[in-house]
C-alpha cells in the first residue's frame, strides 16, 4: 500500500508516445490472433528494440564485458531520486548541477524543455532536443550518482557518434534512464522505481518507471 504517497508514472506509451531512434528497430505490435475473428484469444506479436520507449541502458551497451540487465539485483532499480529542473534550453551543463546536494547512490533525473514542450512523448524523433554535455556527465560521476535520467529517447547530442556521455557514465557503472516524461513532476525528492525486464545478456531493457513522492 502507498498510504498517502503520490505516484507519478514517468513512462511513455509504446506505440503512441514513444520515439524510435534513427537506425534502431522501430516498435510495432501486430495482433496475430483475434477474438473478433473467432480465435480463442487475442495474441500480440511485438517487434522492438530494448531501447524503445522508457528504458535503462546498462554498461554492456558500450563497455566490452560490461554488466547486463540480468546481472543486477531488483533493489538496484529502487532508488532515492532527485528531479532537477534544467533551465538551459539547449543542454544539461555543469553550471546547473554544481550546487546539487547528492547522496552517493542517488538517481538524478533531469526535467528539461523536452518535457515542458512535449517533445519526450511526441512519437517523432527530433534532431534538436536538450541533451547532456560530457562535462555534466563528469560531475554526475564525481557526485557518485547511481543513475542518470533524461526526458528524451537519448541523453546524447544527436550526431555525436563518439557517444562520450554514454561511455563516461556506463564505464563508471552509472545506469542511464532514457525516454522519461517528467512534464507532470515538480522538482524535488522522490523514490524512483524502474524495474527492467529480466533479459539474459541484454544491454538494455524497457522499464515502467514511477516516482513516489
Amino acid at each position: 500500500m502507498l498510504d498517502n504517497r503520490r505516484a507519478y508514472d514517468i513512462s511513455v506509451v509504446l506505440g503512441e508516445e514513444s520515439i524510435d531512434y534513427p537506425g534502431d528497430t522501430p516498435y510495432s505490435r501486430e495482433l496475430i490472433r483475434k477474438l473478433k475473428d473467432g480465435d480463442l484469444c487475442n495474441l500480440s506479436k511485438l517487434t522492438m528494440s530494448p531501447h524503445c520507449g522508457t528504458h535503462v541502458d546498462f554498461p554492456a551497451h558500450f563497455v566490452l564485458g560490461g554488466k547486463t540487465v540480468d546481472q543486477y539485483s531488483v533493489t538496484d532499480f529502487i532508488l532515492p531520486a532527485s528531479v532537477v529542473e534544467i533551465e538551459d534550453k539547449e543542454a544539461i551543463r555543469p553550471c546547473e548541477l554544481e550546487n546539487l546536494l547528492v547522496e552517493p547512490g542517488d538517481a538524478l533525473l533531469f526535467k528539461t524543455e523536452n518535457s515542458r514542450q512535449g517533445w519526450c512523448r511526441c512519437a517523432l524523433f527530433l534532431e534538436e532536443f536538450v541533451y547532456m554535455i560530457s562535462d555534466a556527465a563528469d560531475l554526475c560521476i564525481e557526485k557518485e550518482a547511481a543513475l542518470v535520467g533524461i526526458d528524451y529517447i537519448t541523453i546524447e547530442r544527436y550526431g555525436d557518434n563518439a557517444f562520450p556521455v554514454h561511455r563516461k557514465l556506463l564505464e563508471n557503472n552509472l545506469l542511464i534512464l532514457e525516454g522519461t516524461d517528467l512534464s507532470q513532476v515538480p522538482p524535488g525528492r522522490y523514490t524512483l522505481i524502474c524495474l527492467p525486464v529480466k533479459i539474459k545478456g541484454c544491454e538494455s531493457s524497457p522499464v515502467r518507471a514511477i516516482l513516489l513522492a
